[in-house]
């Protein structure tokens, strides 16, 4: 799917009062009634909301009738609430920006880099997919422009500035963050049930094992099918358990390969792991078997925590946009999430994730909108365009009131706990080839009858050189 034609997007631009304290929502660009408001239809003004204010752009300069191409892994239904967020972007400088978002993103982009057909700008899920495209194609991703460069030295810790950097060059900067270490549940079915919400991981697998003995059917229901992607979704989980029963030091010296993919200490996270996924007395929840797993798509696996054939279902803040419409997110609505619990006493490790803005161009109309996804106002106005939620950033410019929903705050009250120990998706700094590649078939093959020993040794063996 592209963006919208010029005449589409070209219409006023109008946001709530709620994103007041954006530098791009100041006085009106254009003040219809002469008082400040925005004139409705009939002559009516309404003084809670405000035009753009293009003096934010100005630093641009013209670019009318220039044109910036982005291709993504970002699909419906948060493709809606990014293309929206380029809106004023657009209207205030004149460029189009077209837009394809595509499941088959990690397999298509190198596919299209070797045909001579990259993108302008591409959001990469994976830093080590960054790696493998600076390294494999020479000078085909170009280094950031300064101006984006300096938003993210204001804005981004430099832990998020280095998985942008390869070989101390800065290419890509960060877009959204992802807070993976959740577990989805029903509050209502919780507190009918007399179940408290478990706060260490041995607490967790005791109620797993009371409510199987309660309900005599499987707990957990799971789901890793996402097209060319399949398997990313059993990778998270992995890791969530690597970091639980390791710490941050042998989890680096995993996704960094200094020790091997099968070390002992890796494979029993992944018999940890097993201990719900392998289980069929666990899983899966109104869906199948547990080989269902690897089919079940991700995007429909915890559905069934809705009509009550499942109780838990492990995902990312993300997840928040895949319930059907209708679904109150709350902790007194249809669904919520816990934290995914550890027994460890002195961390509360986070999965986190999220995509990098690389250019394959440098064209002034490219370095501007790369500029612009890099700042605070961008941000905001992401936050401000995504009613349902399920985004946050690591942007330290955004305002949390202007995220929208109670599940968006808690996590970010999450994220700066002051013992949350974030540490970015492993396969995500894999080698592409294995981050995205053999990691994933080993899920499925693991999930479909291999043994742990079987698939971490196919991954070391694969390893590239």
């Amino acid at each position: 799917m592209t963006r919208r034609t010029t005449a589409a997007r070209r219409r006023a631009l109008v946001l709530a009062a709620g994103g007041a304290g954006l530098a791009l929502v100041l006085a009106a660009c254009s003040d219809p009634d002469g008082e400040g408001g925005v004139a409705e239809e009939g002559g009516e003004t309404t003084a809670s909301s405000a035009e753009i204010d293009c003096a934010a752009y100005d630093e641009f300069g013209d670019l009318e009738g220039k044109t910036v191409t982005v291709y993504t892994s970002i699909v419906e239904p948060e493709q809606k609430s990014q293309e929206d967020s380029y809106d004023a972007f657009e209207e205030c400088t004149g460029v189009t920006v077209e837009y394809e978002g595509s499941r088959e993103f990690e397999a298509q982009l190198q596919v299209r880099i070797k045909a001579g057909n990259a993108p302008d700008i591409a959001y990469l899920p994976q830093p080590g997919l960054l790696n493998t495209i600076v390294n494999d194609y020479p000078d085909v991703i170009k280094p950031a422009p300064d101006a984006t460069a300096a938003n993210v030295d204001e804005f981004f810790s430099e832990t998020w500035k280095g998985y942008g950097t390869v070989d101390d060059t800065f290419y890509a900067a960060p877009l959204g963050a992802n807070a993976k270490s959740f577990v989805w549940y029903s509050p209502q079915a919780f507190a009918d049930a007399g179940y408290e919400i478990p706060q260490t991981w041995t607490e967790m697998m005791d109620l797993t094992e009371q409510i199987r003995s309660d309900t005599g059917g499987p707990v957990w229901c799971a789901g890793v099918e996402s097209g060319d992607a399949t398997g990313w979704p059993g990778t998270d989980f992995i890791e969530d358990v690597v970091l639980r029963t390791t710490d941050g030091e042998a989890y680096e010296q995993w996704y960094s390969h200094a020790k091997p993919f099968n070390d002992p200490q890796y494979v029993e996270a992944w018999d940890a792991a097993g201990e719900i996924l392998k289980n069929p007395d666990f899983v899966n929840a109104g869906l199948g078997g547990v080989d269902s797993i690897a089919t079940q798509s991700w995007t429909d696996a915890g559905t069934p925590i809705l009509d009550g054939t499942c109780w838990m279902h492990r995902a990312a803040n993300f997840y928040q946009t895949q319930w059907p419409e209708g679904t109150e997110v709350s902790e007194d609505g249809d669904v919520f999430a816990f934290y995914l619990p550890t027994d460890q006493t002195d961390v509360k490790p986070m999965l986190v994730g999220g995509e990098f803005v690389a250019a394959f161009a440098d064209r002034p109309e490219v370095q501007a909108f790369q500029t612009y996804l890099s700042s605070a106002d961008w941000a905001n106005q992401k936050a401000l365009n995504t009613p349902d939620g399920g985004w946050v950033s690591a942007n330290s410019g955004l305002d949390p009131e202007n995220l929208s929903t109670e599940f968006d705050k808690f996590v970010v009250e999450q994220l700066n706990d002051p013992n949350s120990y974030q540490a970015f998706d492993g396969s995500d700094l894999m080698p592409g080839e294995v981050g995205a590649g053999s990691f994933w078939t080993a899920i499925v093959n693991w999930l479909t009858g291999a043994t742990t020993e079987e698939v971490t040794t196919q991954v070391e063996n694969n390893w590239p050189k």
